[in-house]
């Protein structure tokens, strides 16, 4: 179920329901009526809030992503943390790039 998911991916974000309904612009109520499958047909709009906060494709609350095969371009989940983390103490994505370009410097530097 959608909720379930929502519930499971919310909770290995270290969110609580009144932030990621916060963060997302959407309903407390409604978001817990739906992690507990009151409600089953959230609108794709919902879904995209809820799936650009937690920093997931929005197949992840739609299908069950663990019991299928693993496709190239998807991020495990210890990453999506460590981005989640990173988001959320308020690194900018320039600030993550300029990170990125000077280990890649210091790498070619030895």
């Amino acid at each position: 179920m959608v909720g379930e998911r929502v519930k499971k991916y919310r909770k290995e974000a270290g969110l609580t329901l009144t932030e990621l309904a916060d963060r997302a612009g959407v309903a407390k109520s409604y978001l817990s009526a739906l992690e507990r499958n009151i409600q089953t047909n959230p609108s794709i709009q919902f879904l995209e809030k809820i799936a650009a906060v937690l920093n997931i494709t929005i197949d992840h609350l739609l299908k069950d992503m663990d019991n299928m095969e693993p496709a190239g371009d998807d991020i495990d989940t210890e990453w999506r943390k460590l981005v989640l983390e990173a988001m959320n103490s308020g690194v900018s994505k320039e600030e993550f790039r300029d990170f990125l370009e000077y280990n890649k410097w210091k790498i070619n530097q030895k």
